[in-house]
């Protein structure tokens, strides 16, 4: 394509522009950030305007700004919505990271700084995708860019922002860059996520903390009693007992499931990389299953009691509990959540009292791979990879993938470039050299591939 020797020619300063951008520390969970926040906003509004884009707006919110900017070229073209977000996640704990985590730093062919691939350097790449499409005069379909500052806070504003602005934001697809893929040499895109549902348990037993002596064995303890609970809601096949939890879960074909396989993928490397003796999950599904198109239910936090240093026999008053479940097609998250306090409820014994709290939840979403979308990403990146890559599903959730498709009626494409290597959300996160490029070359081949599939 005309693009990529103007890429070539720009490399340097494409770079020094993502290098600017990972200087603002841009940490949306924290107050005392909200200036720099605001600053990577304009910053990106800015750049955009800088590449072509028209109608280039901030859009405040209860919360961080939305970067706005579109460009339409002929209203009967197909119409791209690329998301992506500017803020990050906090960088601590700061002792832990080689260089200064908003000091972007190049090492082994690696950006290294905090949002270097999460999102700030896959978004860009779209950004710098698109200057070189306008400069080069070869931009296919119209394109409409959405950045948002508050992804990594669940997005609290995005959803009351787009319900008042889906004519404005009205796409046929829209493209997003923040999952990895495979490996460097085995391209991959993610073709489902999955949902999530959130609750909290409370038990209460006596009315007050009791001396462990004193009742002990007369009374019911809650920490004892919630973790026989929470020990019941897996069988010995680390099957959910749940009433009801599995109705309806998406039941993935053998050839499906065959083409999941083709994944390189090592059981022992896992194992070492994680420094445990064995893997376990559901019976009858491999550990790349268990982790993507299987539902699942975690203890993610439980306490009470005496937490201290040293001894207290206390017999606790209170016990809590915290847990997540993450969930397939056609499980719907409302449902799940209410299953789980009925079921909670029900196998509390007398001797304590229960309150489950309900929280956040999402839908899962996928996208099938014999769409129109799918099939311009994958051509895309054959074109620059080499090879075909190969469809995955991620265990983790975006719920703005389900925002889309819910609020607006449009499937998401998840064309990353991360690898799983680049410690997002930890120190010394990364991203590599090649995988920055490497999305501003493909970028413009999925414009291309999508136009010529849509007609």
């Amino acid at each position: 394509m005309n693009t990529s020797k103007f890429i070539e020619a720009n490399q340097q300063r494409f770079l020094d522009e993502l290098f600017d951008l990972l200087r603002i520390p841009s940490i949306s969970t924290d107050s005392n950030y909200k200036e720099a926040v605001h600053k990577a906003g304009e910053f990106i509004a800015e750049k955009l305007k800088e590449a072509g884009a028209d109608n280039v707006e901030i859009f405040e919110t209860k919360g961080n700004p939305i970067a706005y900017g579109e460009k339409i070229i002929d209203k009967s073209l197909p119409t791209i919505l690329v998301y992506g977000h500017y803020d990050v996640q906090p960088p601590d704990p700061l002792d832990l990271w080689t260089t200064p985590p908003f000091e972007p730093t190049i090492r082994d062919e690696k950006i290294y700084a905090r949002g270097a691939c999460d999102d700030k350097g896959q978004m860009f790449s779209h950004l710098k995708a698109f200057e070189a499409m306008m400069q080069t005069n070869t931009l296919p379909c119209n394109v409409k860019f959405l950045i948002e500052g508050e992804e990594e806070i669940g997005s609290p504003n995005l959803l009351p922002f787009v319900r008042e602005n889906i004519e404005k934001l009205k796409a046929d697809v829209v493209l997003i860059s923040d999952t990895s893929m495979v490996a460097n040499d085995c391209p991959s895109i993610t073709v489902g996520t999955r949902g999530i549902a959130a609750a909290e348990i409370e038990l209460t037993g006596p009315n007050r903390d009791l001396h462990s002596g004193t009742y002990g064995g007369a009374v019911g303890n809650p920490l004892n009693v919630l973790s026989k609970m929470m020990a019941s809601l897996h069988d010995e096949n680390k099957h959910i007992t749940i009433p009801g939890f599995y109705d309806n879960v998406e039941e993935l074909s053998q050839a499906e499931r065959a083409e999941m396989a083709k994944r390189p993928f090592s059981l022992k490397a896992y194992e070492n990389y994680l420094e445990i003796g064995s893997v376990q999950g559901e019976e009858g599904f491999s550990t790349i299953e268990r982790a993507s198109i299987r539902p699942t239910l975690d203890l993610n936090g439980m306490w009470g009691g005496y937490l201290g240093e040293g001894t207290k026999t206390v017999l606790p008053s209170k016990a809590y509990a915290k847990i997540t479940m993450r969930l397939v097609p056609n499980q719907k998250p409302e449902r799940i959540m209410e299953l789980f306090k009925k079921h909670i409820e029900n196998i509390a014994p007398d001797s304590v009292k229960v309150k489950v709290t309900l929280g956040h939840g999402a839908p899962p979403a996928v996208t099938p791979t014999d769409s129109i979308a799918y099939q311009a990403a994958a051509k895309a990146m054959e074109a620059t990879f080499g090879k075909k890559p190969i469809p995955t599903r991620m265990g983790g959730s975006i719920p703005i993938v389900a925002l889309f498709e819910y609020e607006m009626g449009i499937k998401t494409v998840l064309m990353g470039f991360g690898l799983n290597e680049d410690a997002i959300h930890s120190p010394n996160e990364s991203y590599g050299l090649f995988n920055y490029f490497k999305g501003i070359e493909t970028i413009p081949y999925y414009y291309q591939y999508f136009t010529e599939l849509s007609k």
